[in-house]
């Protein structure tokens, strides 16, 4: 397998999985890995949800330069570099990348993966027991849905 996307965030369930993700990483020996954060506007709010790409990147735009984003690419990159760090001493890997991107996580991870042409994307999920049925987090049921190469969702 040449190259593997690592979808990260700062929630408690990417830290948890990322073991996982370090030792499937171990096993594959790939010849790359992408840790890919996106972006995403603090809290909770119905405007990322319902803003479309072309917003999003108007909002991008205006942005930039500002404290806001620069908090936000301060917050990517300390996150980015703790999976990093994590990742290379666990997995003795040749090459790790890390990018940042900004908007709709799920639609970013499916783009990312295609343009850098990886043969896997690896992703956590928040996923909820209900009832019998396991329901997976909105962002990687999204990836699942519209990637165009094999997902793995970690829980």
């Amino acid at each position: 397998m040449k190259k593997i996307l690592i979808a990260v965030d700062d929630t408690k369930a990417t830290r948890a999985i990322f073991n996982k993700c370090a030792t499937i990483c171990k096993c594959i020996a790939p010849e790359s890995v992408i840790l890919l954060y996106v972006e995403k506007f603090e809290g909770r709010s119905l405007m990322t949800d319902v803003l479309g790409v072309a917003e999003l990147s108007t909002l991008k735009e205006v942005l930039e330069g500002t404290e806001y984003q620069e908090a936000l690419d301060k917050k990517a990159e300390t996150i980015l570099s703790y999976y990093k760090n994590a990742l290379e001493q666990k997995t003795p890997l040749a090459n790790v990348q890390t990018m940042v991107k900004g908007g709709h996580p799920a639609e970013l991870i499916v783009e990312t993966a295609a343009e850098e042409d990886v043969s896997m994307i690896l992703i956590g999920s928040i996923g909820k027991r209900s009832g019998t049925r396991l329901l997976i987090g909105s962002v990687s049921r999204e990836v699942v849905n519209n990637a165009d190469r094999p997902v793995l969702v970690v829980k």
